[in-house]
């Protein structure tokens, strides 16, 4: 998958030494006239994990050493919009094409000819459309909680609305100031209030009053029906808040500003991937449920799923073991000697 050994450090910076115990530093990687910021640990075949909403690289803290250690070269990057990553103004500059774009280009940059990867929540967008947009550089692809969405006769929006209601979180969104007021109010709250584990389960949530069953966007401030335990220590969890008391949100908010933008894209692609692939799903995730990927076979030939139990969303940081359970020996299988 490289283009020179690995072991190479970049003029950029050393690599992080190899430790499972240490998040590794961040360097800055210019691509597609951005600046990234970019963790790696590891040298071999390359592996790219791209973080959701409202998150960062360091959400794939747990899975990082592992996946390192099993012979994997390891690349988290703040995405655009987020961390110290550049934030462009321009909603319209997020849409999942331009992320794929940024991607390349660090691929570039780190001297990469072709790259798995791997997404959780918003990320697993870009890692699913890497495969669609360009499969050249593509060994493998995955996903947790996300599924393959293709364009369909609407955009994602409309769809959401005629499945959830008119007020989900992602309309609520839309409006530029109106989710960066509600969730910068009180940035520790917000990010107590959503990083928790499984609360409810799926089927007490479709079992709720549509109120409920809508997300409004207040759930990403805090519904106790919903949500079960805090997954942060007080040092983890500082370090989102000062990320994002120094950054806000508005980065991150326009991935959804930019869904139109997608769906127009996206239309008239090739969306068959052929490469291997996973699909790990949380059992209550009811933002994203497991029955969401009915079907994913038919574009995605080559894809395992699997089904992580009594868990909610934010997968990886609630079930860390299971999820290096699943996705080492998935990388292991397919890619190990790439």
């Amino acid at each position: 998958m490289t283009r020179e050994d690995s072991n190479q450090a970049s003029p950029d910076g050393a690599r992080s030494p190899l430790t499972s115990a240490a998040f590794p530093p961040a360097r800055r990687v210019e691509t597609n006239g951005i600046g990234l910021a970019v963790h790696e640990l590891g040298d071999g075949p390359a592996v790219v994990l791209l973080h959701g909403f409202p998150e960062l690289a360091y959400s794939w803290r747990r899975q990082i050493g592992p996946i390192a250690e099993a012979g994997f070269r390891v690349i988290a990057p703040d995405q655009r919009g987020f961390g110290d990553s550049d934030a462009p103004e321009d909603s319209q500059t997020y849409s999942v094409k331009t992320l794929v774009s940024d991607l390349v280009g660090m691929l570039d940059a780190l001297d990469i000819e072709r790259a798995v990867f791997v997404g959780h929540d918003w990320g697993g967008m870009p890692a699913w459309y890497s495969a669609v947009y360009a499969p050249e550089r593509v060994a493998g692809a995955g996903s947790l909680c996300t599924p393959f969405f293709t364009p369909g006769e609407v955009d994602l929006l409309e769809a959401y609305d005629e499945v959830r209601g008119p007020q989900h979180y992602m309309r609520t969104f839309q409006v530029p100031g109106v989710g960066e007021a509600m969730l910068e109010r009180d940035v520790e709250a917000t990010f107590r209030a959503l990083i928790r584990g499984r609360g409810m389960t799926l089927a007490e949530f479709r079992a709720s009053p549509p109120e409920i069953q809508e997300i409004r966007a207040g759930v990403f401030v805090g519904d106790p029906q919903m949500f079960g335990d805090e997954l942060l220590s007080d040092e983890e969890l500082a370090v989102y808040v000062d990320t994002y008391r120094r950054t806000g949100f508005t980065g991150g908010l326009n991935w959804y500003r930019a869904l139109h933008q997608d769906w127009e894209e996206g239309r008239g692609q090739e969306m068959r991937i052929e490469t291997p692939a996973i699909m790990i799903c949380a059992e209550h995730d009811f933002f994203l449920p497991p029955d969401f990927t009915d079907g994913m076979e038919e574009l995605v030939p080559r894809v395992e799923k699997h089904v992580v139990p009594d868990c909610g969303h934010w997968i990886q940081q609630e079930r860390p073991d299971e999820v290096n359970a699943l996705l080492v020996p998935w990388l292991t299988k397919h890619f190990a000697h790439a």
